[in-house]
């Protein structure tokens, strides 16, 4: 393993944003800053382009903002409509992009506040997976029975009695019912076993490249990546380090595994991270930024 000392420091980058050019892409992020009320910004200058059938990883450290910029994607928060268009129409504003699935967000929980009780209880009920599934309306049958095959979903599972893996096969089910045109996805593989994630993974590589969709997928497992993804966003503190297309990343086109080159970043980025956190606290400290993650800016259709 290349040591700290000899893998060059991650700084920021712009990708392929051109100010004067119109803007034909399925993801176009234009210096997105986004901060939680009361504290500094959370995702700083973040700039990102992206064409229709992409596959992108987005990768990072615990903390480094990957799922609050997937919600800000997602349309789950208010931005101005000049920093961020998703196949061209602003998702806070429009919300027919998300009603209609062709913007589609999976999260890495699927849970529900439930009064008296708490909040993030795990989603369960007295129903069975096939209730579920077979009472989605508007959906191509061919397609539910593909997915419903292809996860390996027992229909008469009871989301009471079912493990996290099963539930998360019906979530994931659920989510791509409907034909979308961009996903975002916030490490919905991590419940599911080896074959399962393969199988799901060649099923998003046919949807970019038969139906041109396009995939944001954010994830810490990088096993048997390096053709999948066709772009990569490394993000730290909320900022684009490294990103563009995968042929264009030096380090991969060198026959490293993905795996590695993602361990020699992060170990940078952590010492980088490490040391800007004890200038700002004076010698300790884990750096000025606040986390405050529910707030009542947020999108209703954060709860759909």
């Amino acid at each position: 393993m290349v040591s700290n000392e000899e893998v060059p420091s991650v700084v920021p980058v712009t990708v392929g944003i051109r100010e004067d050019a119109p803007n034909p892409n399925a993801v176009y992020v234009n210096s997105l800053q986004f901060a939680f009320q009361g504290q500094e910004p959370f995702i700083s200058n973040f700039t990102l382009e992206l064409p229709a059938g992409s596959r992108c990883l987005l990768c990072g450290a615990n903390g480094a903002g990957k799922s609050t910029l997937l919600q800000v994607l997602a349309g789950k928060f208010m931005i101005s409509k000049d920093q961020l268009s998703i196949l061209g129409r602003p998702p806070f504003h429009d919300t027919a992009l998300t009603c209609s699935g062709e913007l589609t967000y999976l999260g890495g929980s699927w849970r529900r506040d439930v009064a008296f009780a708490g909040n993030d209880i795990n989603l369960q009920g007295d129903f069975t997976a096939g209730e579920m599934l077979h009472n989605v309306k508007n959906v191509n049958p061919e397609r539910r029975e593909r997915l419903i095959k292809l996860l390996d979903i027992d229909l008469s599972w009871n989301l009471i009695r079912v493990s996290d893996g099963q539930r998360r096969r019906v979530q994931i089910a659920l989510g791509l019912l409907k034909e979308y045109s961009v996903l975002l996805m916030d490490e919905i593989t991590v419940d599911l076993d080896v074959l399962s994630r393969l199988d799901l993974l060649e099923f998003f590589r046919q949807e970019c490249e038969e139906r041109g969709a396009t995939i944001i997928y954010a994830t810490h497992i990088f096993d048997g990546m390096e053709k999948w993804a066709s772009h990569l966003a490394f993000v730290s503190d909320g900022e684009l380090k490294k990103g563009g297309p995968s042929e264009e990343m030096q380090d991969l086109n060198q026959g490293r595994r993905l795996l590695d080159v993602m361990t020699d970043w992060l170990r940078v980025d952590a010492k980088e991270r490490k040391a800007k956190g004890k200038k700002e606290a004076g010698g300790g400290g884990a750096g000025s930024k606040a986390f405050t993650p529910f707030m009542p800016s947020k999108h209703m259709a954060f709860f759909r």
